[in-house]
């Protein structure tokens, strides 16, 4: 049984028109009886593994310009390391070049426009930032790491999400980070995501909300900033 239905099917592949160069998603997930949940102590069962692995290969089916690749966590642990992958289901859109571009569980409801927007700004090599934003991350000069967590039935997440894709693809010294709250619940409770969307800078900046281009930015330059006084 497919997961996508016709509308979206067919808007999905109007949205994919507007590619312009090739996209590689790199799916990192086990098989059974093999599941836990990674990343947590108590090895969890996972959710979602088989969904978001059909998900990604009927999105990725619908675009010549996608090429798409499974991993195994276990068994292909050194490619999941140099991608720092620490937890599964995990997603890595990128070109010949890899933006820091990580999806962690599966991006189902609101989520799956996080999905497709990250897919075409990568095939475009384009972050669609404002020109100041994109002056101010050229000079980040510390490596950052922004946590998004996320429901699939969030309306505003998906701005979040965006953004930290976009400033990933924007500076190499960025990554950008969606994590479904509900499939990494030991995560949520490390960070109190009681509210989402929750953005984590650099383990320093917590801020709640879908907020503007321009504090999502000060957001990141603060911990660049906390990060020089160390």
């Amino acid at each position: 049984m497919e997961l996508l239905n016709k509308d979206v099917r067919e808007a999905t592949q109007k949205r994919f028109e507007e590619m312009t160069g090739r996209v590689r998603i790199l799916h990192f997930t086990q098989e059974p009886p093999k599941l836990v949940r990674l990343g947590s102590a108590d090895g969890q069962d996972a959710a979602f593994f088989k969904e978001t692995q059909q998900l990604l290969r009927e999105v990725s089916d619908l675009s010549e310009k996608i090429d798409f690749q499974i991993f195994d966590f276990k068994s292909d642990k050194e490619t999941a390391a140099a991608y720092g992958i620490d937890k599964i289901p995990a997603t890595v859109i990128m070109a010949d070049e890899d933006y820091g571009i990580r999806i962690f569980g599966i991006p189902s409801g609101y989520e799956y426009q996080t999905l497709i927007d990250g897919i075409v700004d990568v095939s475009k090599r384009d972050s669609g930032l404002a020109e100041a934003t994109r002056k101010a991350l050229k000079a980040v000069d510390k490596d950052i790491r922004i946590q998004v967590f996320v429901t699939p039935t969030c309306p505003y997440c998906g701005i979040a999400v965006r953004l930290a894709h976009q400033f990933a693809l924007e500076s190499p010294r960025i990554k950008g980070e969606m994590i479904e709250s509900t499939e990494f619940p030991q995560l949520s409770d490390k960070y109190g995501v009681y509210g989402v969307p929750k953005t984590i800078v650099n383990e320093t900046i917590h801020f709640e909300g879908a907020v503007p281009e321009g504090v999502f930015l000060e957001n990141v330059l603060q911990a660049v900033s906390e990060d020089k006084t160390k």
